[in-house]
């Protein structure tokens, strides 16, 4: 018995730019008003839709293949989609216009795309031509770099209801012919849309990149803008075995990191403070070192009526800390304070102490410091929580963990991604117990350990 009554499946495999393919004849445009039709008409619970690799039938694209079946639509176009999905999959009557009933020219396109795939293939491998994934990696940056100047221009905003290039490099003080350049290659990102010499913000470049909207992430964004400067310097770095770029950063520079934390601790706080919960129900007192926004803090006084927390951080980012806290309406429950949590006064008596996203700020001896001076701040029984992108025992996966160490090796003194049994020394030398590691969706994860409980008398 098949659990839906209908499997869809939609070729979304890209390929190189010139090369005829569904997604080139518009197939994740179908895909989305697919799902959207669905919805309407009260079918998703019925029908599982499923994207999917190259089909071998790329010049009849897009391809939709139903099953049972098989049945195969081919060159669909968005306007189509309604009259499918209500006449065949509601009513189970396919719909004779569009369908492609010719099994022999089918399984014969096929082939002969199969055998002309490989032939390209071997063809490249002879000559020695880079893999496309290769090359598209190696190139990446630019099309990375031409988001992150639109977002440092605030290009976005400036193009309001749509503008042309020489309004737009007149309001930005750029160069026109320039502008219009950026323009283009943003339309080609799908970013933005063009009509005539007007440019136009598309629904996810107006909800993420305009200022004024509910869901803006520019300001968050111009962190990783800034990041761009200190992996330039990449090379050295690596020469030097350190950060050879100046680390003093400016308030503009403050404000975009911690609006940057901010919007993903915001986006993990949820599943953090379920795991912590499931591990120890009841918490009283709550230390948060380096706690920037307050994000976690926030969402765990939130879960947890009786619980008060205590932010610390450097004196710089205090005072923001404490305006987000404010607009939280947790003023009362959170406290914020200056310190070096290195070797500043902790506290002492926390029935939960958070350390996320620092650990790789430092190096292995000061995260031991760290780590032992935040257990002698744990109150009997207390939990301490490392949350960091941590590595496997050979430090070559999670990728972005990897990835990481190389941000800190551009941006700090002696910072570096870590691995879980580096993490579990230094807790188990700190005189910690019951250590585990617990995973959670996206690139951190956790690491739990337990203070020791008062002896009974």
């Amino acid at each position: 018995m098949e659990p839906f009554r209908f499997q869809l499946f939609v070729c979304t495999q890209s390929k190189p730019e010139g090369v005829s393919s569904c997604p080139a004849h518009g197939s994740f445009q179908l895909l989305r008003v697919l799902e959207a039709e669905l919805l309407a008409q009260g079918l998703d619970p019925d029908v599982q839709l499923t994207t999917c690799g190259c089909l071998g039938l790329c010049d009849e694209g897009p391809i939709l293949l139903v099953y049972p079946g098989p049945v195969y639509y081919r060159k669909l176009r968005p306007a189509d989609i309604r009259e499918i999905v209500s006449s065949h999959l509601r009513c189970g009557q396919p719909v004779a216009r569009l369908l492609w009933d010719d099994p022999a020219a089918i399984k014969s396109l096929a082939i002969e795309h199969r055998q002309h795939y490989r032939a390209i293939v071997e063809a490249r491998d002879r000559v020695g031509i880079l893999p496309d994934d290769i090359n598209d990696t190696i190139r990446g940056f630019m099309p990375a770099r031409a988001v992150l100047t639109a977002l440092e221009l605030d290009l976005f905003t400036a193009i309001a209801n749509g503008a042309s290039a020489a309004h737009l490099a007149n309001k930005l003080l750029t160069h026109p012919r320039a502008t219009e350049m950026l323009l283009n290659v943003l339309v080609s990102l799908h970013l933005l849309e063009k009509q005539k010499s007007t440019f136009y913000n598309t629904p996810v470049s107006a909800r993420f990149f305009v200022t004024g909207s509910p869901d803006n992430a520019r300001p968050a964004l111009l962190h990783t803008a800034n990041l761009w400067h200190s992996w330039t310097t990449l090379t050295d770095a690596v020469r030097a075995g350190t950060s050879v770029t100046e680390r003093h950063r400016s308030p503009e520079r403050v404000i975009s990191f911690i609006a940057a934390m901010d919007r993903n601790a915001r986006e993990r706080a949820s599943a953090v403070v379920k795991a912590v919960t499931n591990s120890k129900s009841s918490f009283r007192r709550m230390l948060d070192l380096g706690g920037g926004s307050g994000a976690y803090s926030i969402a765990f006084v939130r879960a947890h009526n009786e619980l008060r927390s205590e932010i610390l951080d450097l004196p710089e980012i205090v005072p923001l800390t404490q305006e987000y806290i404010r607009k939280a309406g947790l003023s009362e429950r959170i406290s914020a304070r200056a310190g070096d949590m290195l070797d500043g006064d902790l506290g002492e008596n926390f029935d939960l102490i958070l350390i996320s996203a620092i650990c790789h700020m430092f190096s292995p001896e000061e995260n031991r410091s760290l780590l032992q001076r935040a257990a002698r701040a744990l109150a009997p029984g207390g939990l301490l929580v490392v949350q960091d992108f941590i590595l496997n025992p050979d430090k070559t996966a999670p990728h972005f963990a990897a990835l990481f160490s190389l941000n800190m090796l551009v941006g700090t003194r002696a910072g570096s991604s870590y691995s879980e049994p580096e993490f579990s020394a230094w807790l188990a030398e700190a005189r910690l117990t019951d250590i585990r590691h617990l995973p959670l969706p996206g690139p951190a994860s956790l690491i739990l350990a337990t203070s020791q409980p008062k002896p009974h008398l």
